[in-house]
């Protein structure tokens, strides 16, 4: 099954490992985010290193070791992540490229472009202490 908008394991895991270490008191590493998300560790551990690489994150080494953020929640967006992980967001989504499409207005009512422009501005919107509110299981 196809979908409209796209949310990369990758982007998901940097979201969901962000605002987990945000709201846990102790530290948690890659094994504890691993099996509280039920992702592959080792995908797991190769997101972390890019937020770690990236200056979202610290890491501390050893049996109590694991992640901090590095910065204040309030001051990251969810497209800072997304845009880290997956690069820029296309915002033209026709199969027929710009210039070589027959009709004069979209066959599909530009819809594609809006929700990409919509996803958008509630990832820009939307900042990591946003969700740390939002109820933990």
């Amino acid at each position: 099954m196809s979908k409209v908008v796209h949310i990369s394991e990758a982007a998901s895991l940097a979201v969901h490992s962000m605002a987990l270490i945000a709201t846990n008191e102790e530290m948690l590493n890659v094994n504890n985010i691993a099996e509280i998300t039920k992702s592959s560790r080792n995908h797991l551990a190769k997101v972390m290193h890019i937020l770690v690489k990236n200056d979202y994150l610290t890491s501390t080494r050893g049996p109590k070791g694991g992640f901090i953020l590095k910065k204040e929640a309030s001051a990251i967006d969810l497209l800072q992540l997304y845009e880290l992980m997956e690069g820029p967001i296309e915002k033209q989504h026709c199969g027929i490229y710009a210039g070589k499409c027959p009709f004069s207005t979209c066959v599909f009512g530009n819809l594609a472009n809006r929700f990409s422009e919509d996803f958008i501005d509630y990832l820009k919107t939307t900042k990591l202490s946003d969700i740390i509110r939002r109820k933990i299981k």
